[in-house]
C-alpha cells in the first residue's frame, strides 16, 4: 500500500490551507493511496536550535511533537505540505517542522526519492514565494516534485473561502492525480 501524509501548517482548525490539502488527500484516496492528515495547529513544534546534536543522534534532541510527525514523514511515500501565507512567507509552524526535518533528512537522506508537493494559500499576495519556499525542502532532500496544471496556490480570506477558487481546487486535484501516478511508478 502507498501512503501520503498531508501536513497543514495553519494554526486554525478550519482553514483554507486545510481545505486544499484535504482536497488533494481525497483525490489521492480515490487513486488508491492511503492518506493521513496532520495538522500543526494543535501541535508544539519548536524551532531548530542549531545545536547539531542530530548530526550524531540522527534525531532531534528537542522534546516536542516533532518526532512523531517526522517518523510519519519518513514512513510515507509522499508528503504534501500546505501553508498559509504570513507576511509574504510560510507560517512559522511549517518552517520549524521543515527546518528540523530537513536538517536530519539531509544527513540521513531519509526523504530521498519520495514524492513531495507544496500548497500555499494567500489572502492576496505572497503565494508564489511561499510555494517556492516550501519546495526548497523537497529539492534539497532529493525528493521528486510533480507538477499540475498551474502552481499549487489558492486564494481566500475567511475560513474555507478558498472553496470558491475553482482553479485552485482543480489544480490540487490534478496535483494529487500526478502524485499518485508518480508514486505508483516509483514503487513498481
Amino acid at each position: 500500500m502507498y501512503k501520503v501524509v498531508g501536513i497543514v501548517g495553519s494554526p486554525r482548525p478550519i482553514s483554507n490551507t486545510r481545505y486544499l490539502v484535504s482536497e488533494a488527500l481525497e483525490t489521492l484516496k480515490k487513486e488508491g493511496i492511503d492518506v493521513e492528515l496532520i495538522t500543526l495547529g494543535d501541535k508544539r513544534i519548536a524551532p531548530c536550535e542549531a545545536c547539531n546534536a542530530c548530526a550524531e543522534l540522527f534525531n532531534c534532541r528537542i522534546e516536542d511533537d516533532f518526532q512523531e510527525i517526522y517518523e510519519k514523514m519518513v514512513a510515507a511515500d509522499g508528503i504534501i505540505v500546505g501553508s498559509p501565507v504570513y507576511f509574504g512567507s510560510a507560517a512559522p509552524q511549517v518552517m520549524a517542522l521543515l527546518d528540523r526535518a530537513g536538517y536530519i533528512g539531509i544527513k540521513t537522506r531519509a526523504f530521498e526519492r519520495k514524492v513531495g508537493a507544496a500548497i500555499a494559500v494567500a489572502r492576496r499576495a505572497g503565494a508564489n514565494f511561499t510555494f517556492a519556499q516550501l519546495n526548497y525542502f523537497f529539492f534539497i532532500n532529493g525528493m521528486i516534485v510533480p507538477g499540475s496544471t498551474y502552481w499549487n496556490v489558492g486564494y481566500g480570506l475567511n475560513p474555507e473561502s478558498v472553496k470558491d477558487d475553482e482553479e485552485a481546487i482543480r489544480t490540487v486535484q490534478n496535483l494529487a492525480k500526478n502524485m499518485a501516478w508518480l508514486i505508483k511508478k516509483l514503487k513498481a
